[in-house]
C-alpha cells in the first residue's frame, strides 16, 4: 500500500481531533474565527485582492486582515458587521447550546 492510500482524510483528522477532549474545547472556541478567516480568504482571492487592497477597501490596516486571516482570535459583532457592509455579504451567526457557527448566505 502507498503512502497516498494510507493517508487520512480531512474527515478522517476532524474526527480524531474531536475525539481529544482538549482540543475540541479548542477547536469549538475558535470555530467562528476559522469560519470567518476561510471566507475572507475567499472572497479576497476570488476578487483578486492583496491583504492591503481588502484592508484599503475596509478601512482597515493589513496587520488586521492578516489576523482575520490567521483564525486566531473571534471576530467583534463590529468587525462581522463591517465585512458585511462593506464587501456586501451576509452572515448567519447560528448560536446552538453545543455550537456556534459563521455562515455565509
Amino acid at each position: 500500500m502507498s503512502k497516498l492510500t494510507e493517508s487520512k482524510t480531512g474527515s478522517e483528522l476532524r474526527a480524531a481531533d474531536l475525539r481529544d477532549p482538549e482540543l475540541a474545547v479548542e477547536l469549538a472556541r475558535t470555530a467562528v474565527a476559522n469560519q470567518l478567516a476561510i471566507l475572507i480568504i475567499d472572497y479576497r482571492v476570488e476578487h483578486g485582492l492583496t491583504q492591503t487592497a481588502l484592508a484599503r477597501q475596509l478601512g482597515m490596516r493589513q496587520p488586521a486582515i492578516a489576523r482575520l486571516e490567521a483564525g486566531d482570535h473571534e471576530p467583534s459583532v463590529a468587525t462581522l458587521a463591517r465585512l458585511a457592509n462593506k464587501l456586501g455579504i451576509t452572515f448567519h451567526l447560528n448560536l446552538t447550546p453545543d455550537s456556534v457557527a459563521l455562515v455565509s448566505a
